[in-house]
């Protein structure tokens, strides 16, 4: 099998191309090492390869499993290989090494799922692209001057140019959501707890992040659903094991009541300006959604953005510092010492100082939002909106500038961190950052189920994705519907083919 055989078949393709006996799962690993080795340089996608051990682990895959002998990438983030390094993006985890399996990474391999290696993320998965400066930045293969979006930026670009067949991921805050939108692949944000976390964690960020895949097919990523969904001993989620996301997919949903909004509650109080070709994204969504006999309205969801990013970026600030603090007990590094970002030391120097109270606060407002779109769901079945105010932005474009780590950095002035909460910081830092991705946090604070659709292409020749919300619990009328969008649309053949 040959590299451009390879990068013609979607997971499950390659997997039924290995059980048909067309060929062997010794060719299928040789092409997926090759294409990293050809490609990665230029691409950034893959920060460590494995292959050495995946080989081995190789020979012990169940023949009959869905996915054997399928080549796959996991995000270096929370994925924990046992004793294997697992740095999170950031050079203070350089030397780390996990000591045991994550749940999420048994279950891949049961279901005969190959790990070749880990895909870049931002430092600790803080920031919606992925520029981290302790690995190199992954490039869009789409344009390869443009971000690829984050914190799963490297698995999305893996995906999208055709090393792996489908990447692991995580979701804070949209990070599937958005790399998908501008990488032009299917991404899908599972409920809340509906992907153990365990053994070494029981919830992160509150419960509002949840794992699951990057992928072309909407079939392999309720195929993946199938296999890693259901708590693990000693979960927080009392969520068992369901199954049947793949075989939903073979007959088309009822008429849905579809809402659809161009996010004005969500962007306006942050300053955000839609991009017109986003502002198109959703209205011909909307318009091929009715075509195919859902009711379509125009309603925005009742949320207010400015509440809702204030409570999200509260979680976050207490959460960080929570996380440097772990980070120093597992390297033996006083926080002060720790080799991070200068961004990253700001904010959690904020969070150091953030009162308890406050946290508390912002989690209850989560339920208050959570409550507000339980009763919009009894209204309308699905919610249509953007992923990110535009396609995806060149590279560098919002990193934080020098100036702006600069005075960042005047936080380590005793006290200032202090006074900078009661000026009002934290609402600055939450328009700052979530400018141009509003949209996705919603999903993320409530829970429910939310993916994203490669719908669109601009003329400059950048995918847009929409963005589909469901209830909580949902994703089989999610990907149920992901599947008759798909058919119609054809999306998997405008994936790029061509590097350089």
């Amino acid at each position: 099998m040959d590299i451009g055989d390879y990068r013609a078949h979607d997971a499950l393709g390659l997997a039924a191309l290995i059980r048909q006996g067309e060929v062997s799962r010794e060719e299928v690993f040789a092409a997926a090492c090759a294409a990293i080795e050809a490609d990665n340089p230029y691409l950034g996608a893959v920060v460590r390869t494995r292959f050495a051990r995946a080989a081995r682990e190789g020979g012990h895959l169940d023949p009959e499993a869905p996915f054997a002998g399928v080549p796959t990438l996991t995000k270096d983030l929370l994925m924990a290989l046992e004793d294997e390094p697992l740095a999170c993006g950031s050079a203070s985890m350089a030397a780390w090494r996990a000591p045991e399996n994550a749940s999420l990474v048994t279950r891949l391999r049961q279901a005969g799922l190959c790990i070749l290696g880990q895909t870049a993320t931002p430092e600790l998965g803080l920031m919606g692209i992925t520029e981290p400066r302790a690995f190199a930045h992954p490039v869009n293969p789409w344009r390869p001057a443009h971000s690829p979006g984050g914190s799963s930026g490297g698995s999305a670009v893996a995906v999208a140019s055709g090393l792996v067949p489908l990447a692991l991921g995580s979701d804070g805050g949209g990070s599937i959501r958005i790399p998908a939108s501008h990488c032009g692949l299917f991404g899908l944000k599972p409920s809340r707890g509906r992907v153990p976390l365990g053994p070494m964690f029981g919830e992160v960020w509150q419960g509002a992040v949840v794992e699951h895949a990057l992928t072309r097919s909407v079939r392999d990523s309720a195929a993946v659903l199938d296999v890693i969904n259901g708590m693990d001993a000693g979960s927080p989620w009392p969520l068992p094991r369901e199954q049947g996301f793949l075989a939903a997919l073979g007959r088309p949903p009822p008429p849905l009541r579809v809402a659809v909004s161009l996010g004005e509650p969500l962007g306006a109080p942050l300053g955000t300006r839609l991009d017109p070709e986003v502002r198109l994204a959703v209205e011909w969504a909307a318009h091929r959604l009715e075509g195919l006999g859902h009711r379509v309205d125009w309603a925005e969801p009742p949320v207010e953005g400015g509440a809702l990013a204030d409570s999200y970026l509260t979680l976050y600030l207490g959460h960080l510092a929570a996380d440097l603090a772990w980070i120093s007990e597992q390297t033996g590094v006083p926080v002060g010492r720790l080799d991070i970002e200068p961004a990253t030391r700001a904010i959690g120097r904020l969070g150091r100082c953030l009162p308890a109270r406050d946290y508390e606060l912002a989690k209850r407002d989560w339920n208050r939002v959570a409550r507000a779109m339980a009763g919009f769901h009894r209204r309308f079945d699905v919610l249509l909106l953007p992923v990110a105010a535009g396609p995806a932005p060149r590279r560098r474009a919002l990193y934080p500038s020098p100036a702006r780590e600069r005075l960042m950095a005047l936080l380590a002035i005793p006290g200032a961190s202090r006074l900078a909460l009661k000026a009002g910081m934290l609402k600055r830092l939450a328009a700052e950052a979530l400018r141009m991705t509003p949209f996705t946090q919603l999903a993320n604070l409530t829970g429910q189920p939310a993916m994203s659709l490669p719908l669109h292409i601009t003329p400059d020749g950048l995918p847009v994705g929409v963005q589909v919300i469901g209830p909580m619990g949902d994703e089989r009328r999610l990907l149920v519907l992901a599947a008759q969008l798909e058919a119609d649309s054809g999306w998997g053949r405008h994936l790029p083919r061509v590097l350089g």
